[in-house]
């Protein structure tokens, strides 16, 4: 029994191996980074982000103080029971995670929905994407990229669902272990935030539901690598909002190399790993 114990082991060790390769090099999970870099330098960019910035701010602030005036200290008192001193770092984490939780289902369903789907476009249009942005909206003449867009055919984001509720609530309590617990729940968010990064790209290239679940799949490490710097820079408190936008361009740029890679015949992850992947799989 021990040695099968020490042999899955050793697998599930070579898969994480594996997939933590695959993430580095695909590079992902410098886009949040990158989207930052982009967002500053192209002022075109700005305008959706200046039209719903005081409501946001306003809102981001009101969400942050509220939560840690009401829910800090009882937090703080449960988690000093498992995580000791450590309790006033993971508490402020928690209290951080929960308001940008709070923060992005009210700001992302009725406030920046728009405007995200416009910043995402619009950088899209910055790197000559124009092709694949008219296939979900209209496209006018002129040089300014945020202003050339056009009616919107449909729109993607979904709205924060009860399953997604559910499955935060169920990684709440990973908080409790000391430090590993709360670096845990930050890995479990970013890997859902980078495929829903993704969205409005799913929806320009018209893919179906069963295509877009194997897209994720053969590059589920690179989105877990894009999700969780985006999700830490989101938990900052008030300018996560400014992140958003950051990240919406940082998921755009990550696009737009994808289809110039595909273009030109180069694959956008790393397909040697990934089968070595699929070995190790197969092996258990």
């Amino acid at each position: 029994m021990s040695e099968r114990v020490k042999e899955v082991a050793k697998e599930d060790f070579e898969q994480a191996k594996v997939l933590a390769q695959d993430a580095v090099r695909s590079g992902a999970y410098l886009y949040p980074f990158k989207g930052i870099v982009y967002f500053f330098s192209h002022r075109a960019l700005w305008r959706p982000l200046a039209a719903k910035l005081v409501p946001t701010m306003s809102l981001g602030l009101g969400v942050t103080i509220f939560m840690f005036a009401v829910t800090y200290v009882p937090q703080a008192a449960v988690l000093a029971i498992f995580n000791g001193p450590l309790a006033v770092l993971t508490t402020f984490l928690l209290v951080l995670s929960e308001s940008s939780t709070i923060f992005s289902i009210l700001s992302k369903n009725f406030l920046i929905d728009d405007a995200l789907i416009d910043t995402f476009d619009g950088t899209l249009l910055c790197r000559n994407m124009t092709s694949l942005v008219s296939t979900e909206r209209q496209i006018k003449s002129g040089s300014d990229p945020v202003a050339k867009l056009g009616k919107l055919v449909s729109k993607p984001f979904a709205k924060f669902t009860p399953k997604a509720m559910i499955r935060y609530l169920m990684y709440l309590p990973l908080n409790f272990i000391p430090v590993f617990g709360t670096v845990l729940f930050v890995i479990l968010q970013g890997r859902k935030f980078g495929p829903t990064a993704h969205a409005r790209y799913f929806q320009l290239k018209q893919m179906k539901p069963r295509e877009k679940q194997d897209f994720i799949e053969n590059r589920k490490a690179a989105y877990a690598s894009f999700g969780v710097p985006a999700v830490l820079l989101e938990l900052v408190p008030i300018v996560g909002i400014f992140f958003s936008f950051t990240n919406t361009v940082g998921a755009a740029l990550w696009a737009a190399d994808m289809e110039q890679g595909r273009q030109s015949g180069q694959s956008s992850t790393a397909p040697g790993l990934r089968n070595q992947a699929e070995l190790a799989k197969k092996a258990e």
